[in-house]
């Protein structure tokens, strides 16, 4: 057995839905901070040609920081390889597969909409809609949180693009299609009723493409403009009628091409509500399963800001990121020939025992919490401001009208080994 098939189990997304391998994290930040791990199989999917992963947060932000060596454009930044040249040169349209210069005009496009100023004028709207959210089932006693916390960034993110409320499942089915395809029960999402959407949601929705497979039996890119049909069909319709003010309303001002635009409105349908979607449900989990942190929380609602904090790093939305390696280098001892993919590991960074002391403890009071769970270097996320406001929020809101909340049952993850997300954590109060 080889030393990339031992190591496999860190790329395997069965792995994550049994929970984030953070034994193995510790080990391999130890021994190997910079090694191989194999790419199998996966179901339908092929397997890949492996990659080098990076577990020691030093290196982590080395990598993230460096786009002159380590490209987020060569092979864009998802681990598994496009399809096909022409998947490829789709994807690089978004900013998020860009290096600067070009990722740096895109991200000013859209910079104004998402400053610290802009999320603080939005913030007065986003804690009525989280206290209205946990409010109207104050009285029930018991829900799914994962389906409470949802609505939130659904609906924050709808208004960040200019998409109509009544549109809303359109964004929450598009995230769970191409975050989740790895995993059943999302990769067919499909909970957008006709009746319920505005005009131009019902031409979108009937655009959505039937589950295709290539003539070679492999699934159609679940990121790829085929399978996204009707998502980019609706961005077009949306840029003819943009909201002012809005990311989108931006984003036609500056005049993108056709790829740009779809890739801009691909990236924030996605990335804008999937991070607080898993973040928001984790950290919540991760607080109820520390209960006297819970407690001191209550006692001191003072402490929100840094819980948020604390929250993020031990439950990081995302796993990993890939960049490609644009010139031949060496990282942790090991050489990195160009063109080999690279990917660095959040949670285990997150975990890091040279940054944080007792890394496995969690502390709603730890300062300094230097976590990596919003990327670092040029790439930081975006959104970092606005997620932060809505788990705030949120938690705010919990304190408040939730106070016996409590577990009521098994939390059911994500099959995923991108992102860390919950399906379904079962409460009561």
């Amino acid at each position: 057995m080889t030393a990339e098939q031992v190591t496999a189990d860190v790329f395997l997304p069965a792995t994550y839905a049994r929970g984030v391998p953070y034994a193995r994290f510790r080990e391999l930040r130890e021994n190997s901070p910079v090694c191989r791990i194999g790419e199998p199989a996966v179901g339908p999917w092929p397997p890949g040609p492996g990659f080098w992963a990076v577990f020691r947060h030093a290196d982590v932000k080395h990598v993230l920081r460096s786009p002159e060596t380590f490209s987020s454009h060569l092979g864009a930044t998802q681990l598994r390889d496009p399809d096909t040249e022409a998947d490829l040169r789709f994807v690089r349209a978004t900013m998020l597969n860009q290096d600067p210069p070009g990722h740096s005009r895109l991200r000013r496009i859209v910079a104004a909409s998402l400053t610290p100023r802009a999320v603080r004028e939005l913030e007065d709207v986003i804690d009525s809609r989280a206290r209205a959210l946990v409010g109207g089932l104050a009285a029930r006693g018991e829900a799914d949180l994962v389906a409470l916390t949802a609505d939130l960034p659904v609906r924050t993110l709808a208004h960040v693009l200019g998409v109509p409320q009544e549109d809303g499942a359109l964004l929450y089915d598009w995230a769970n299609r191409i975050i989740g395809y790895q995993d059943t029960d999302y990769a067919l999402s499909d909970t957008a009723a006709p009746e319920g959407l505005t005009s131009m949601g019902r031409e979108a929705l009937a655009r959505r493409p039937a589950p295709r497979t290539r003539p070679d039996g492999r699934p159609v890119n679940p990121r790829s403009r085929e399978a996204l049909a009707d998502m980019f069909h609706y961005a077009h319709a949306l840029a003819e009628r943009p909201a002012p003010g809005s990311v989108m309303a931006a984003a036609r001002e500056a005049g993108l091409t056709r790829d740009e635009f779809e890739m801009m409105f691909f990236l924030f349908a996605v990335a804008g509500s999937e991070t607080v979607r898993n973040a928001l449900p984790g950290g919540m989990l991760t607080l109820l399963d520390h209960p006297s942190q819970f407690a001191l929380l209550r006692r001191q609602p003072g402490l929100i800001a840094p819980a948020v904090e604390e929250m993020l790093r031990h439950w990081p939305p995302v796993v990993h990121f890939r960049r490609t390696a644009a010139r031949d280098t060496e990282l942790g001892g090991q050489r990195i020939r160009r063109g080999e993919k690279v990917a660095v590991f959040h949670p285990s960074a997150n975990r890091d025992e040279r940054v944080f002391p007792d890394p496995d403890r969690f502390d709603v009071t730890r300062s300094p919490n230097d976590h990596v769970s919003f990327g670092y270097g040029p790439h930081f996320c975006m959104g970092a401001h606005l997620a932060r406001a809505q788990m705030r929020a949120l938690l705010r809101a919990v304190l408040e009208r939730l106070p016996g909340l409590e577990r009521a049952g098994e939390a059911v993850r994500l099959t995923s080994n991108f992102q860390n997300g919950l399906k379904h954590l079962p409460v009561r109060w």
